[in-house]
């Protein structure tokens, strides 16, 4: 067997043969996996202590991160909350002193923003509801489930992952949301919102089941009410009647503009005493009371008391109240969220009642709540312009996709007066004002309302109207079942965008778009395609318009455009299913597919200088394939790699059906596939993520390398 040494610049020792290939030096360790034939995967890096991964998959010595404090000089003071070591030290804490401890936290969170340039905005609003929840319940026995990941960092802080979060959200640090790996203290993962009080409820019927009496709250946010599973939820948990707390943070920050505009809920004394009043033992006991008599009188009576009851609650209850009780939960509330008294007052006896059922309790926050006997907190709003940039941007920052699209949309509707959007996730793009600012009345933002967004879309679509149905990649999921039996099988014409697909940085696996190839394409009256650029997203823009007889869908990543100096300009209709060759060689093909043509092309700068001749394609279309092209690029060369920000079974997989019926791998044509691996790539910066998933543009280049059988080099290549 052939065996070769070689020393990479780093000073590390690597010995190798066909299959695989292993490093050692006093430091670090790593492997080269290889296909069985004795080509090239990806290599494997352990760096020791001190050490990280550079873009290119190297090993280098680099400085830890500092501790908190280290670099910031400036930090305040927070004497209370350096005494919390865990939530069990709140419960000795007088009332003053756990007013100390908000003003800590506001101040910690603060700290944390500056020094991570993460927005702490949705966690600055529910410090005091933090620490009564703690206060009153017991976690991690009492179960604890949060809807929104950003609401969360008071809850870290106070659960022992303080020292952590200025790791927040970077390579190796802690979550943004929620998650089950990461500590006990959070029995379930935050992420798209809406699923606290279902994963809630199938705790509190598990434990009812096996007998236990621990407690479970859900916290659900404004973002959330617009949602349908919430409502199922609900209705599920007046059903089964099972002992669960729900509590509504009500920080008046609705996704839905005009629900700005409509009267804010009241806090005074009276509310605050009907809330004591709601939650108290004795009323609550005198309710059940006269609902058991009442009963016994007979139904009648029974209906005309509920009436009754109904009526009055809904009296000294804010708008929209008695939606809950009409779904089963007992509505409490509006309680003030920023003072603790309150909080822990009710709290105390929603905790205290025994078979209570399903209880709601409303809580208004503000986002904008100043430390007591200090100044306001001023939360810039540079760090919560845009939901999904996945880091703050400077006023000056570099276009983005977003940008393009927007601009290119625009253009479009300026000429098609039939031309409508439509949105839905998480919080609509901020790029996406210069459509509403031009054409008010042709944007429906309708929130965390995936499926009713793309029903919508296919409505519109019936009525003559052209709607370009806007919905980021990991929120299309939930829309599925809509995707394909209220549009795609009907034929019906609506264009699907599909914005922060691929990897996402900082967010994680829980924003990433890694799965939209593999299920669109699978749908048989789809066409789905990709651009490379932001002149091919205008064109494809302009494509999307041009269809009536099907629908369509695209996608595009996150993150700044390809040629910055680039002018904007009318998008032009590209021919379905017409891919395009960038660059001609002869040694090898690479077939790129969306963004990643643009790492294709650095692959190959890379091989160039080592005189290897590569011819870059563009796909554009996963479907309908350009066969065409494929089965050029498989006759004129020996060697095809294809390349993708998606998952298995995405466009590699639908090159792979053509040239395998086409009989093209009977001859002598080598085909091999990146794409994404089969597991979740968590949080990290947008390179270091590409790193970690083989698709930057030396692992292309490593993997043409090992293809040609210079192995050797593919090594050096990534050292």
């Amino acid at each position: 067997m052939t065996t070769a040494s070689a020393h990479c610049s780093l000073g590390v020792n690597a010995h190798f043969h066909k299959k695989s290939i292993k490093f050692s030096s006093k430091s670090e360790s790593s492997s080269v996996n290889f296909h069985p034939n004795g080509e090239f995967v990806k290599i494997s890096l352990k760096p020791s202590s001190g050490s990280s991964i550079c873009s290119k998959g190297c090993v280098g010595r680099v400085c830890s991160l500092p501790e908190i404090g280290d670099a910031f000089p400036e930090k305040p003071p927070t004497p209370i909350l350096d005494t919390i070591e865990s939530p069990m030290h709140l419960k000795n804490l007088s009332h003053k002193e756990l007013k100390q401890l908000a003003d800590d936290i506001r101040s910690e969170l603060l700290f944390i923003m500056n020094k991570t340039q993460k927005s702490v905005k949705g966690s600055m609003s529910v410090v005091e509801l933090t620490i009564a929840i703690h206060r009153v319940f017991s976690a991690p026995m009492d179960k604890i489930l949060w809807d929104v990941g950003e609401q969360t960092y008071a809850h870290k802080i106070l659960t022992g992952r303080r020292s952590l979060m200025h790791t927040l959200r970077q390579k190796d640090g802690i979550s943004g949301y929620t998650s089950r790996f990461e500590s006990e203290f959070d029995p379930f993962g935050a992420g798209h919102g809406c699923n606290s009080i279902s994963a809630g409820l199938g705790m509190a019927i598990a434990r009812d089941i096996k007998g236990k009496r621990d407690r479970v709250v859900a916290v659900i946010s404004n973002e959330s009410t617009m949602a349908g599973q919430l409502y199922e939820a609900m209705s599920n948990a007046g059903y089964l009647d099972s002992d669960m707390v729900v509590i509504l943070n009500d920080s008046r920050q609705s996704l839905h503009p005009k629900l700005e505009e409509s009267p804010k809920t009241p806090i005074n004394a009276v509310s605050s005493a009907l809330s004591k009043l709601q939650s108290s033992k004795l009323f609550r006991k005198w309710r059940e009371a006269a609902k058991g008599l009442t009963k016994k009188i007979g139904k009648g009576m029974y209906e005309w008391a509920a009436k009754v009851d109904e009526y009055a609650r809904g009296m000294i209850g804010p708008p929209g109240s008695t939606l809950f009780e009409e779904l089963g939960l007992y509505y409490i509330g509006p309680v003030d969220g920023h003072n603790i008294e309150d909080l822990i007052c009710v709290l105390n006896q929603v905790a205290s009642l025994d078979s209570t059922g399903p209880v709601l309790v409303h809580v208004i926050t503000k986002e904008d709540k100043v430390i007591q006997n200090d100044k306001p907190i001023m939360v810039s709003n540079k760090y919560n312009e845009d939901p999904y940039e996945m880091d703050p941007q400077p006023s000056n920052r570099m276009e983005t996709y977003s940008d393009r699209f927007a601009e290119a949309l625009t253009m479009e509707a300026q000429l098609d007066k039939d031309i409508m959007v439509v949105h839905a996730g998480m919080g609509m793009e901020s790029s996406l004002k210069l459509f509403q600012e031009k054409f008010p009345d042709r944007l429906f933002d309708v929130g965390m309302a995936e499926q009713h967004a793309v029903t919508f879309s296919a409505g519109l679509s019936c009525g003559g109207l052209k709607p370009f149905c806007i919905i980021p990649s990991t929120f299309l999921q939930r829309a599925y079942d809509q995707v394909v039996h209220d549009v795609d099988r009907q034929k019906i014409p609506v264009r699907f965008v599909i914005p922060s697909a691929g990897l996402v940085g900082s967010d994680g696996p829980t924003n990433c778009g890694a799965f939209d190839i593999t299920f669109m394409s699978c749908l048989p009256n789809m066409i789905v395609m990709a651009p490379s650029d932001e002149i091919e997203l205008a064109n494809m823009v302009a494509t999307a318009s041009c269809i009536d007889d099907r629908p369509v869908c695209f996608r595009y990543p996150r993150g700044a455009i390809v040629k910055s100096n680039s002018s904007l300009c009318h998008g032009v209709p590209i021919e379905i299913g017409k891919g395009r060759v960038i660059v001609e060689g002869k040694d090898i093909a690479i077939l790129g597919y969306g963004a990643m043509v643009q790492n294709c092309l650095r692959a190959h700068s890379l091989l160039s200088k080592l005189g290897i001749e590569v011819t870059v394609a563009d796909a554009r279309f996963c479907k309908p394939l350009d066969i065409k092209l494929v089965r050029q690029l498989c006759e004129n060369h020996a060697f095809l790699i294809t390349v993708e920000e998606g998952s298995i079974g995405g466009f590699g997989s639908h090159v792979a059906q053509f040239i395998t019926l086409d009989g093209k791998l009977d001859g002598s044509i080598k085909w091999r596939p990146i794409v994404l691996p089969d597991n979740y790539i968590e949080h990290a910066s947008p390179m270091e993520q590409l790193a970690l998933a083989g698709l930057t543009g030396h692992h292309i280049a490593a993997t043409a390398l090992s293809l040609l059988g210079r192995t050797r080099e593919a090594l050096l290549l990534m050292c």
